[in-house]
């Protein structure tokens, strides 16, 4: 297939398009700058601008794009880019696949488990109702933008993707450091829910998304075992060998990871009941295996 990624640098960019390239898959990076060579294609989703040229025989498209919300301080003006660096590359995208001849088949546009808000202990499917706040909000309008793929009769399936667990960037390489010096513990409470995937299995997921042709809609991208946010310390210092006794408390977290932070504060229990329903086999089901593999891959994070 011909498959071109918005996002493909970043953190799960650059995983998926590896794993893609591996089975056969030819890759378009949409970059904002000059495309170098065949395997880029420019674009500046801020200006509305995009070389449509290019996208020419498409089979499928992802967009992952974003502003990292790990920024400290969290201002209102970054939390304008959060809301509009996705909403301007997903509605920049789905109106030009759905512009091209041919159409691609599928659009892949990530959102994430945000969606859903702060709901404590309550298990949440893909069938539960969006919540509330600034990262339920930034989802809602990130999942509505790319309506014009789906009303021009593009296959639009929504990966809403949980904490991604890797070694090479994101959350997990920030929370380890304060392990590794023996000052480690739960975040906030401790009781709220973490719903958290491997970078494996997210991978995994994406890529199913494109190439079955009967995936839409929303698909909750976590692991079957979300945990409280106590038990992810407990496990994370068992992996390190570490203790995990001291509370990381809320402005701490917030210092450290900015908006990620409510990522942690705020407690999502969500389930992946779809893939869970079609079969899908994670590669790393359980958080210490999960937390194993991504530590032993990065050398120790």
């Amino acid at each position: 297939m011909r498959i071109a990624i918005g996002g493909a640098s970043g953190l799960i960019g650059t995983a998926l398009t590896r794993h893609l390239t591996s089975q056969g898959h030819e890759v378009l990076r949409l970059v904002r700058r000059p495309a170098r060579d065949a395997t880029e294609v420019g674009w500046n989703p801020d200006a509305g601008a995009i070389d449509a040229a290019a996208l020419d025989r498409l089979d499928a498209a992802v967009n992952l794009s974003g502003s990292t919300i790990a920024h400290w301080p969290f201002t209102s003006g970054h939390r304008r880019r959060v809301l509009e660096s996705r909403t301007r590359s997903t509605a920049l995208l789905a109106r030009t696949l759905a512009a091209i001849t041919p159409r691609p088949s599928v659009f892949v546009s990530a959102s994430a488990v945000g969606y859903y808000g702060d709901r404590g202990s309550e298990i949440l499917t893909e069938t539960s109702g969006a919540g509330t706040g600034f990262l339920a909000e930034v989802c809602r309008a990130w999942e509505s933008a790319a309506d014009p793929a789906a009303v021009a009769g593009i296959r639009v399936a929504t990966p809403r993707v949980g904490v991604v667990l890797s070694g090479d960037g994101g959350m997990l390489p920030v929370l380890a450091r304060p392990f590794r010096l023996g000052l480690g513990g739960p975040v906030g409470s401790g009781h709220q829910y973490i719903s958290w995937i491997s970078i494996d299995d997210l991978v995994q997921v994406i890529a199913l998304l494109i190439e079955r042709d009967h995936r839409s809609g929303p698909w909750n991208a976590v692991a079957p075992h979300a945990v409280p946010q106590a038990e992810f310390a407990r496990t994370l210092g068992r992996v390190l060998h570490r203790p995990a006794i001291l509370p990381f408390p809320a402005f701490a977290a917030r210092f450290l990871l900015g908006g990620l932070a409510d990522l942690l504060l705020e407690g999502q229990r969500v389930e992946p009941a779809r893939l869970l329903s079609s079969g899908f086999t994670f590669r790393h089901p359980t958080l210490e295996d999960a937390l194993q593999a991504a530590i032993r891959r990065s050398g120790g994070c």
